[in-house]
């Protein structure tokens, strides 16, 4: 029996987030500690499996209710669903005639959940990696993170950008151009300009996050959305700059200057506090690492932030003073930038 094994890890917004959503540029970074997991195998029929990710008993209604308020009705098995029916609906648009096989999938993730580390996209991304070993589908790398974008927005009308489906496409360290001049139409799907950095020219990256400060992405990105498209100039002029802080920091990276990507990540993070009412436990996360001399903003859309940082020290002073206000502490490694077999 032919079992199939897929993964997409959890990722980063470097800088330039939350622009990605609004014709901006940003950099992202994969995260390689954590990772969602599709297994599929040939079975009679169709059969979506439940993971222990989709609960179904709580202690209490108030745990239901958090629940609910977190991940939904239904957890992963929606996003599951949402993109096996995408990426059906991809083939008959693009006359791929599939066989007339069937399956059985099921998911698992250890990426922290609401916490701004992309974990629901990666479920996404690992299910039409699935899919298209199973049926041995080809789509164009560029297409892809679209095509998973669609699986959110436009099949369960989530709030989300383009950044996310990138990076986790493409893996390793992305450049991403969301300009209107630089989208291109491709397989039916708007596809930004992405290119692939060297991830030896970042400096000492962390990740911290806390469990305990999750929150909905819809949260964060609901409210900005419709201040954007009600022509709100000061959030307008605030994903412009987004846009120039990711242009400068490909460029100090470029020029292997890491040492002067500090001052553009806290930029991202203040200019980010100036148009957004950001939760409390977030904020205070954030100024708790400036306060060991590191750089800090969101990874996300809140409960963890990245920053880089210098040398052993440093990294020490941020496990102590970040594990005091409970939350967990990493050094990011990014890997290589190799494309995907």
């Amino acid at each position: 029996m032919q079992i199939i094994r897929s993964r997409a890890y959890a990722r980063a917004g470097l800088i330039g987030n939350p622009s990605d959503g609004y014709f901006g540029k940003t950099i992202s970074v994969i995260v390689p500690r954590f990772c969602a997991e599709i297994v599929l195998y040939e079975w009679p029929v169709i059969e979506i499996m439940w993971s222990q990710e989709d609960h179904s008993r709580f202690k209490s209604l108030d745990e239901l209710d958090h629940d609910v308020h977190l991940h939904g009705y239904y957890g992963g098995i929606r996003l599951v669903k949402a993109a096996i029916r995408r990426f059906a609906r991809y083939c008959r648009t693009n006359g791929i005639t599939l066989h007339d096989r069937t399956f059985s999938i099921r998911y698992g993730s250890n990426i922290p959940r609401q916490v701004g580390l992309a974990g629901s996209s990666a479920i996404v991304i690992a299910t039409l990696r699935a899919l298209m070993q199973f049926y041995e589908v080809t789509i164009p790398e560029p297409v892809q993170p679209s095509l998973a974008l669609s699986v959110e927005k436009e099949e369960l009308g989530i709030s989300a950008g383009l950044q996310d489906r990138v990076i986790q496409t493409y893996e390793g360290c992305v450049y991403m151009d969301f300009a209107k001049e630089r989208m291109t139409e491709q397989h039916g799907y708007k596809c930004g300009a992405y290119e692939r950095l060297d991830a030896s020219l970042l400096p000492q990256l962390y990740i911290a996050y806390s469990s305990e400060e999750s929150e909905p992405t819809e949260a964060t990105h609901g409210p900005l959305g419709d201040r954007y498209r009600r022509g709100d100039p000061a959030v307008h002029a605030a994903m412009q700059r987004f846009a120039e802080l990711a242009a400068e920091a490909k460029a100090v990276l470029l020029a292997r200057e890491p040492h002067k990507l500090k001052p553009l990540m806290d930029a991202n993070f203040d200019l980010r506090r100036t148009i957004m009412d950001l939760a409390a436990g977030h904020i205070r996360m954030v100024e708790t690492a400036r306060s060991t001399g590191a750089s800090a903003k969101f990874a996300g859309s809140g409960g963890a932030i990245i920053g880089t940082y210098e040398g052993d020290a440093m990294f020490d002073s941020l496990q102590r003073e970040l594990g005091a206000i409970g939350c967990e502490v990493f050094r990011l490694e990014v890997g290589t930038n190799s494309p995907r077999p």
